[in-house]
C-alpha cells in the first residue's frame, strides 16, 4: 500500500471535515482545547470551475487545515448564501461533521465507481494543488459526504507543507496563509 506524504494511504481517508458558524473561532477552540495547529487558512475559496448538483456553484467558503497526528483536519465556514453542500449538511444538521476525504491516483475510475454504487456527485471543483475533488451524497451508509481527492499535481507540496508545520509546533503564529 502507497502512503501519501503524511502517511495515510494513497487509496484511503486522508482527512476529516467539519463545517463551522465562525472559523477563526473554531480554529482557536482546536488550538486551545484539542493542541491542533497550525492552521492554514484561505478566507474565500470557491474552487475552479465549481459545480453544484450538476449546475455552476457561486458559494464560497473560508477553509483551514492542520493536522492530528498523520489525519488532515478541514474546517469550513460557508462565506456567502449561496446554495452549497456546507448550507445542505448545516440546514439539515447543524454544524459538525461534514464529510470524510479520500484520497485517489485514479479520480475518474474511482468516480464512475461511486456512481455506479448510487452515490450523487453534489459538489465538484478544481483546487489550488491542481487536482480536483467531488463530493457525493453517502449519508445513506455513512455519517457524512465522501470527498474524492485527487492526487498527484501540488498536492505533496501543499499537504507536505501543512504536515510538516504541525510537527514539535510550538503554539507560536496559529494562523498561516494557505497558498
Amino acid at each position: 500500500m502507497s502512503l501519501v506524504i503524511f502517511g495515510q494511504p494513497g487509496d484511503g481517508i486522508i482527512q476529516t471535515a467539519y463545517v463551522v458558524e465562525d472559523i477563526r473561532r473554531a480554529i482557536d477552540t482546536w488550538v486551545k482545547d484539542l493542541k491542533v495547529g497550525p492552521w492554514f487558512l484561505i478566507d474565500r475559496f470557491s474552487g475552479g470551475d465549481p459545480q453544484y448538483r450538476g449546475g455552476p456553484s457561486h458559494a464560497e467558503s473560508a477553509l483551514a487545515m492542520s493536522f492530528a497526528g498523520h489525519m488532515n483536519i478541514e474546517l469550513i465556514q460557508p462565506v456567502n448564501d449561496a446554495p452549497s453542500v456546507y448550507w445542505d449538511t448545516i440546514n439539515k444538521r447543524g454544524y459538525g461533521f461534514h464529510h470524510w476525504g479520500l484520497a485517489t491516483s485514479h479520480f475518474d475510475n474511482d468516480l464512475e465507481k461511486y456512481k455506479k454504487r448510487g452515490y450523487q456527485v453534489a459538489f465538484f471543483a478544481r483546487v489550488p494543488s491542481g487536482g480536483r475533488v467531488a463530493y457525493m451524497e453517502a449519508e445513506s451508509e455513512l455519517p457524512g459526504m465522501v470527498e474524492l481527492i485527487e492526487l498527484g499535481a501540488g498536492f505533496d507540496a501543499a499537504f507536505g507543507r501543512f504536515y510538516a508545520a504541525t510537527i514539535g509546533w510550538d503554539g507560536k503564529d496559529p494562523i498561516r496563509s494557505f497558498l
